[in-house]
């Protein structure tokens, strides 16, 4: 989540607030205000070390303020609800983002695919991050074409918890705020403020208050452009594109604000219902009581979002299968996903219904994709590392201990470290490896899912494997200022050596060892921290709800939290070779 100022984190409620009188009233947490439309606002300040709360601005005073600061694009609604056809062009303006290739969140809004960019000044620099960039794409979209959106603006949590973001029972919507009126650009540095990971983590079924989302049906019709992806492990996605084999595109932004792209897989955990996980449409939502004026725009009225009821495409089967549903929430992974009589995995299943109903896969294209994919990943990683050396983290003394959690955090590491993104490219690379073992195992048992005609699949998806790898390049800038290139395989075999710790050496930050490793300036201290840092290198899950503030001393002892002694199987090349001889020797 992104700060105000750089010192608060602002929390602002616009419906619920009578509610809330008697217990502000004596903590003197909040302030209210009358918003433009009639509406009562409470705004509460939290300090990021989430310390004592105090008064602060609502948000009326600070939209009020900074709309100031804009000279056109005020928020106006000329229209009561989203149009079937509304949404479609929703779907394309997404489409047309993800297909342009653009790099950050500023030079997507800026491309030439944007049909809205013309109206935005030339100077003006748009920022997101993964959370915030959902809720930033819809309501640029609502408001350049004049559609009314309101969201939750305060999320309170199920349970008592550390990090909101991170609530084992999750949260819940505590207020809500339609922003009509303000001007757009106030209106996306204030969301930038308020969603955080935490705005969507919600069990699917809580509809009082509304919660800006819904749960859809596994279905090509409701898995589009635009739909929204959430990871429980802190990070969000939003669909771009659905091939026709059911494979899903997607593209994300990070904390520095860049824009990367990839595939839907195993990445992307399952969780309890409570946590919110998995797909997620946008909730149709209406504009009732609004007075139309002479320009046809509408000023007033009040938001009514659909009830989960109202909605055909809702459905509970990513949580809960598609079969009867378990009894209990607790019970949620016990439920199955079925298709064509199959009893089969859910990301089988999600790829089987995107596909028509037809599970089929195509081995050869499939690696070599997922090689091509984990390569741009790697560069998006060097992007990334670059924006930390940049700013100099690297010449920073080493800090006493780590974060409360390496992979829940703020400021300087939330910005320039890479526990999660590198976790997330690890778990990518695994699953390399576990696809090709997979799919020469179906070749061997004759699946009819598996559309490969030739005899030797193994060394047929080592050539492919070959040919992908080689045109994958990745080059860095040493300390020193000489450049140093390696190629796909050298990039996996450094996977686990490659630190995720901003206060490292660029060397380091790659895997580099003997000669590469000497122009590496980085003392003792650190090179310590970097040893001690292995075992947490070692592991591609990320435990968000792990106490990791350890001291060096206490990071070299075992115990939880601290990694574990050795990384996951990827070596895919090694695997298919040894596979293919033993295919053609059978011959």
């Amino acid at each position: 989540m992104g700060t105000w100022a750089g010192v608060l984190a602002l929390v602002a409620v616009a419906t619920a607030a009578q509610a809330q009188d008697s217990a502000d009233a004596q903590s003197g947490a909040a302030v209210h205000i009358t918003l433009p439309d009639g509406r009562v606002a409470r705004a509460q300040a939290v300090p990021e070390d989430r310390g004592n709360t105090q008064a602060e601005a609502s948000p009326a005073d600070i939209l009020r303020a900074a709309s100031a600061g804009y000279t056109s694009g005020n928020y106006i609604i000329r229209a009561t609800r989203w149009s079937e056809n509304d949404e479609k062009e929703y779907s394309q303006f997404i489409a047309e983002l993800g297909e342009s290739g653009c790099t950050n969140v500023n030079r997507c809004l800026h491309d030439p695919r944007n049909p809205y960019r013309g109206s935005d000044p030339a100077g003006l620099v748009f920022r997101a991050d993964c959370a915030d960039l959902p809720y930033y794409l819809r309501f640029y979209f609502a408001w350049k074409r004049g559609l009314p959106f309101s969201f939750a603006n305060e999320v309170e949590p199920r349970g008592r918890t550390r990090d909101m973001r991170y609530t084992a029972a999750g949260n819940r919507v505590a207020s809500r705020l339609f922003p009509a009126g303000y001007n757009g650009y106030a209106v996306l540095d204030y969301l930038r403020d308020v969603i955080s990971s935490a705005s969507y983590r919600i069990h699917p079924e809580l509809e009082s208050p509304q919660q800006d989302f819904y749960s859809p049906v596994i279905s090509t019709k409701s898995i589009r452009p635009g739909t929204v992806v959430y990871d429980p492990n802190g990070h969000l996605i939003t669909v771009w594109k659905v091939e026709r084999n059911g494979r899903i595109h997607y593209m994300d932004a990070h904390p520095d604000y860049s824009v990367t792209r990839g595939f839907y897989d195993v990445r992307f955990v399952r969780s309890s219902p409570g946590m919110g996980a998995g797909f997620k449409n946008w909730r149709p939502q209406i504009l009732e009581g609004a007075t139309r004026q002479a320009d046809g725009s509408y000023t007033g009225g009040r938001i009514v979002m659909a009830a989960n009821k109202a909605i055909s495409d809702y459905s509970l089967e990513q949580f809960f299968g598609n079969g009867k549903r378990p009894a209990e929430d607790r019970d949620w992974a016990s439920g199955g996903f079925t298709l064509n009589g199959e009893r089969i995995g859910y990301y089988d299943y999600v790829r089987g219904q995107l596909a028509g109903g037809t599970l089929l896969f195509d081995p050869l294209r499939e690696i070599g994709d997922m090689v091509d994919s984990n390569c741009d990943d790697l560069k998006y990683r060097g992007a990334a590392v670059d924006l930390a050396i940049a700013a100099g983290i690297q010449k920073r003394a080493q800090p006493d201990q780590l974060p409360a959690n390496i992979y829940g955090t703020e400021g300087d590491w939330e910005m320039y470290s890479s526990p999660s993104r590198d976790a997330r490219l690890k778990t990518a690379f695994k699953e390399t490896y576990e696809t090709t073992r997979r799919f020469v195992e179906m070749a061997k048992k004759g699946d009819t899912k598996l559309s490969y005609k030739g005899k030797n699949i193994a060394a047929d998806m080592l050539a492919v494997y070959d040919a992908h790898a080689a045109r994958c390049t990745i080059t860095y800038q040493k300390s020193d200022g000489s450049k140093i290139s390696f190629g796909y395989e050298d990039a996996r075999r450094r996977l686990f050596e490659m630190s995720f710790d901003p206060y490292h050496c660029i060397e380091r930050r790659w895997g580099a060892k003997g000669d590469e490793l000497k122009t590496c300036q980085d003392g003792s201290v650190k090179q310590a921290w970097y040893e001690a840092e292995r075992p947490l290198r070692n592991q591609i899950d990320r435990a968000y709800d792990t106490r990791m503030d350890f001291t060096l001393s206490e990071l070299k002892q075992p115990g939880p939290g601290r990694g574990i002694a050795a990384p996951p199987e990827t070596d895919v090349r090694s695997w298919l070779v040894r596979e293919a001889r033993t295919r053609a020797a059978r011959r």
